[in-house]
């Protein structure tokens, strides 16, 4: 089973590194088949440069910006049976690399795999908040999956799908751009096999965007688009912060 990191990344040069080390370490005397490519989206920094100075890291160029469009350009490159979605400013958690392939070994039907952020630039006690958030936002995801049956949760920047299914329900949905990616995903794969949530398989992330935009108010519109993603098919929003050009620009 051969799994590859799809990571999209515009202006990405001060997180990028990290992430990808992060990666490398977790093979260390490893036997994994694994691929690692980076989409470089429209970047205007040393992004590219960044992702070519790690071994065996391969560069996608994605001219046209948006989210989903890069997650779409490093999928149709990767050779893998499974695609990890994770992001340029996220670093895998010890045995995050094991986890995946045990989940997937031992459960044929499972189709998409997710965790929880933990936000390394954040207070413990601010994570603490964090994790209350999650664990409410677990009861909304054992009621949709196994009452409603209408979808499940999976979370973007930390979710691994299986290759078939993906091209099974059509691929990404290229009319959305950022919120409500992965709720759309999590939702369509639900139709095709087990799609699940578990606090088993963190990923570190920056907080950065919670920190610009507000923890309740970023609360509140996933909130709301996980909803209008389930029900509506489509986003609640378009509209979303450019945290990663505000970051580069300093």
């Amino acid at each position: 089973m051969k799994l590859s990191f799809v990571i999209p990344a515009f202006n990405e040069e001060h997180y990028l590194g990290e992430c990808l080390d992060s990666i490398i370490r977790e093979t260390v005397d490893k036997k994994y088949d694994i691929e690692i490519i980076v989409v470089n989206n429209a970047s205007t920094d040393r992004t590219k440069s960044v992702a070519l100075s790690r071994p065996g890291v391969k560069v996608v160029d994605e001219p046209q910006k948006g989210l989903v469009r890069a997650r779409r350009a490093g999928f149709l490159a990767s050779t893998g049976d499974l695609i990890a979605n994770i992001d340029s400013d996220t670093r895998l958690t010890p045995h995050w690399i094991e986890t995946v392939f045990q989940e997937f070994s031992k459960s044929p039907k499972l189709v998409a795999l997710s965790g929880p952020f933990i936000y390394y630039d954040f207070s413990p006690a601010r994570n603490m908040m964090v994790k209350f958030f999650y664990i409410l936002g677990y009861f909304g995801y054992l009621i949709n999956r196994f009452v409603l049956r209408m979808g499940s949760l999976l979370q973007g920047g930390n979710f691994i799908i299986k290759r078939s299914a993906l091209e099974q329900i059509g691929g990404y949905d290229l009319n959305i751009d950022f919120y409500g990616e992965d709720s759309d995903i999590a939702r369509r794969m639900h139709k095709v096999g087990d799609v699940k949530f578990t606090f088993k398989l963190p990923i570190y992330s920056s907080g950065r965007r919670l920190a610009g935009e507000g923890f309740l108010k970023m609360g509140i519109r996933y909130g709301l688009n996980y909803v209008w993603i389930m029900f509506f098919k489509k986003p609640f929003t378009k509209d979303y912060i450019d945290v990663r050009k505000k970051t580069t620009d300093k």
